[in-house]
């Protein structure tokens, strides 16, 4: 088998295997409290108006707003104090033309009131008596019933992922507890046989783990459940034995393969191998990540990463990260987080291919320069001391030095 049968752009590398997905979530029920970054598996509807009374935004004096008009500092208005509205109470006092009522912020406003009149905008002249300095309208200071949420209304929306926003929105709707999506199990091999776990003392020539548990956090931050098959070794049977089991326990399964070339065909053969309609994709136009093997196997997404550690987060975040999402029914999509910079050197790449460069932010008096971090792709720490990702696309022959770039930040 040839090395790479034909190197595709990301976006249509991508665009073969999200087709082949026929992804169908599968609801769990979960407390709110434990749902923050959670994907809802069905709509949220909520079961009464937010708020459920008219409330007071500020500190100061409920009353008829017609009573104010015309009020200022030279020819103020007085009203009479007929009470104070108790916090978490309904009022036990109404309102007629010419009163008002005491009243702190979150507080009902009383039966005939229409507007709060801020607190620094009025005057205390006798214990019964409130002198108001500045008219106010009908509304004013005040949240109408239903003005965050109506009765029956959709609050978050099928496919959503839960933001500690949400997760306050639902308390205050007394929903403690929803449908999410399941969390997919995503299976990670580790294969090469200089590979050895973290734990172990290594010898001459081998390399400790690092994609097993790289590949986990990313998978995890994500919304996946990780399960990690430990290192298997660069042989066919061996392999096949674990991917096969892989691909019976979990949604989605990942390996990454050793360095040489007879490691990643291996890797194209043994996806090929373990069901239809098998590898769709042997190699990607990107770098770091060139010997990328994407496939669907009996239904189960199955991708092979390169064995640096570099190129396997990278390409993860390509490829393994928009599966998950899928997996999970993301639909409300939201912009990864980024930061416009100024690049500090010139960049060079090669004309059809995207290229990713590790770069770290520094703080300039005009805001952020991006310093590329070079280094090559099994060198783990490169991109950990980076704060993002420069994308050179690939109708580009590379970035000068002052233009003006998109730092996705890791």
């Amino acid at each position: 088998m040839p090395e790479f049968l034909d190197l595709l752009p990301p976006l249509k590398a991508r665009s073969i295997l999200m087709e082949n997905l026929s992804a169908v979530p599968e609801a769990e029920r979960v407390p709110t409290v434990e749902a923050l970054g959670r994907v809802t598996f069905s709509s949220i509807i909520a079961p009464h108006p937010l708020p459920s009374f008219l409330r007071s935004t500020v500190d100061g004096y409920a009353l008829r707003a017609a009573d104010t008009h015309g009020a200022g500092q030279s020819l103020p208005a007085y009203l009479k104090l007929v009470g104070e509205v108790p916090m978490g109470a309904i009022p036990q006092f109404a309102l007629e033309k010419g009163q008002c009522g005491l009243i702190h912020t979150g507080g009902m406003l009383p039966d005939g009131a229409d507007a709060v009149v801020m607190l620094e905008h009025t005057q205390t002249t006798r214990a019964d008596e409130v002198e108001v300095l500045r008219a106010v309208a009908v509304g004013e200071n005040v949240i109408q019933v239903g003005e965050d949420v109506a009765e029956g209304g959709k609050v978050i929306p099928a496919g959503t992922r839960l933001r500690p926003a949400e997760i306050g929105g639902l308390m205050a709707l007394g929903v403690t507890e929803l449908e999410v999506a399941r969390a997919p199990r995503v299976g990670i091999l580790s294969s090469g046989d200089e590979v050895v776990p973290p734990e172990s003392e290594i010898a001459p020539g081998q390399v400790r783990d690092v994609n097993s548990y790289t590949l986990s956090a990313l998978v995890q931050g994500h919304g996946g459940l990780p399960v990690r098959y430990g290192i298997v070794a660069d042989e066919m049977d061996a392999m096949r034995e674990a991917a096969s089991r892989a691909r019976r326990e979990c949604d989605l399964v990942v390996i990454t393969a050793g360095s040489s070339a007879s490691a990643r065909d291996l890797t194209a053969e043994l996806i090929d191998s373990l069901g239809k309609p098998g590898m769709l994709v042997h190699g990607v136009n990107v770098r770091p990540g060139k010997p990328t093997i994407l496939g669907v196997c009996d239904g189960v997404p199955v991708i092979g990463l390169p064995g640096n550690p570099v190129s396997a987060l990278v390409i993860a975040g390509l490829f393994v990260v928009p599966v998950i999402e899928a997996l999970l029914g993301l639909r409300v999509t939201r912009p990864s987080p980024s930061v416009p910079a100024e690049l500090t050197v010139n960049l060079a790449s090669q004309s059809g291919r995207e290229d990713w460069v590790p770069v770290r932010l520094l703080h300039s008096e005009r805001g952020y320069q991006a310093e590329p971090i070079f280094g090559k792709s099994n060198l783990i720490f490169t991109l950990a001391q980076a704060d993002g990702l420069v994308c050179i696309p690939a109708d580009d022959t590379g970035l000068e030095a002052g233009s003006q770039v998109e730092v996705q930040l890791l």
